[in-house]
């Protein structure tokens, strides 16, 4: 029986005039203020949520009443927000 040929795949050559647009030395480190806003959001949120479950729903501020979990838990989440634009 005859052997099969044996098919030759070409070697991949990039084209030079196309280059990425964002390299790792091109890109600017993060502003300060972002981590220390991004932690500074996390302590705010914990605290606000341990000062109402160990007040009994009396602190921070009663007139919200379950509404202080959104706060404690939006400020988790807005803190999630600007360390996923830190580099």
């Amino acid at each position: 029986m005859p052997k099969s040929q044996v098919r030759k795949k070409k070697v991949y050559t990039p084209p030079t005039d196309v280059r990425p647009t964002t390299t790792a030395a091109t890109r600017k480190p993060s502003p300060l203020w972002l981590p220390v806003s991004a932690v500074s959001l996390i302590v705010f949120g914990i605290g606000w949520l341990v000062v109402y479950y160990l007040s009994e729903q009396e602190y921070p501020v009663a007139e919200l009443g379950y509404w202080n979990l959104a706060v404690g838990f939006g400020a988790m989440v807005g803190s999630l927000i600007l360390l996923s634009r830190w580099r």
